[in-house]
């Protein structure tokens, strides 16, 4: 492989990197994403709009745009049931509609989108897990305006923010599995100092005391939790307390 290509490969992942750690939310990274894409694409030619498309079944949705004229071209392509980027997305392909005006393939959007001034599109599939369909649509107002290396180019930049959106999906679920862990092992917490209170103050035996503890949250109609949480709060000033808290 080519020094150049390795080169700019390097920058490109150094750039995804940058974003992902930037990037309070996987949001926020797309929405940096097409941006920086959009600027970078307008700078070598004429003016081209950024967006992604998130599918769920047969719906299309706008996740993050690069400018209010991208939004609002890529809600044009969702109000129909096809598009280029829905097919990238369905097809996993790389979709190119050199000039609207002449393609056949999506007749009833690209009739509406050549009224708003769109003449070329892209639409490139992220490579995400099995329960992720996105996609990335460029615009531009210019008729054959995607020569193959400027695809190349973008192509790579979608393989970049697909790795960093694989990792980021997966550090989110993994906060969120610490998140679920943390709050059930501080409602354990809870729940076994409301039944060690009720084992002393009636001298009984932990299955009796959790019994009677059950009994007493179905009575009152409230969360075992909640009701552990005012036994302890009411014998003790002090919250309750685990080993994760620092």
């Amino acid at each position: 492989m080519p020094d150049d290509v390795i080169n700019t490969r390097d920058d490109q992942l150094s750039t995804m990197q940058t974003l992902l750690l930037e990037s309070e939310d996987i949001s926020d990274f797309l929405r940096d994403f097409t941006a920086l894409l959009a600027d970078q694409l307008s700078l070598t030619g004429p003016d081209r709009w950024c967006a992604v498309t998130l599918l769920r079944g047969r719906k299309a949705a706008t996740a993050v745009s690069s400018s209010a004229e991208a939004a609002a071209l890529d809600e044009l392509q969702n109000r129909f049931s096809d598009g280029p980027c829905m097919t990238a997305i369905r097809g996993n392909t790389v979709i190119r509609a050199g000039d609207l005006r002449q393609d056949g393939r999506w007749p009833d959007y690209q009739d509406a989108a050549v009224q708003q001034g769109v003449r070329a599109v892209l639409g490139i599939p992220f490579d995400l897990d099995e329960d992720a369909q996105a996609g990335l649509n460029v615009y531009s107002a210019t008729a054959h305006d995607f020569d193959s290396d400027t695809i190349a180019s973008i192509v790579l930049e979608v393989e970049q923010a697909s790795n960093a959106l694989r990792l980021a999906i997966r550090m989110a679920h993994d906060r969120e599995s610490h998140s679920d862990l943390r709050a059930a092992m501080e409602h354990r917490t809870v729940i076994d100092l409301a039944v060690g209170i009720i084992m002393a103050q009636n001298r009984c035996s932990q299955d009796e005391a959790v019994a009677l503890l059950k009994t007493a949250s179905n009575h009152r109609n409230m969360k075992l939790r909640e009701l552990a949480s005012d036994l302890v709060a009411s014998v003790s000033s002090a919250p309750a307390t685990t080993a994760f808290e620092s």
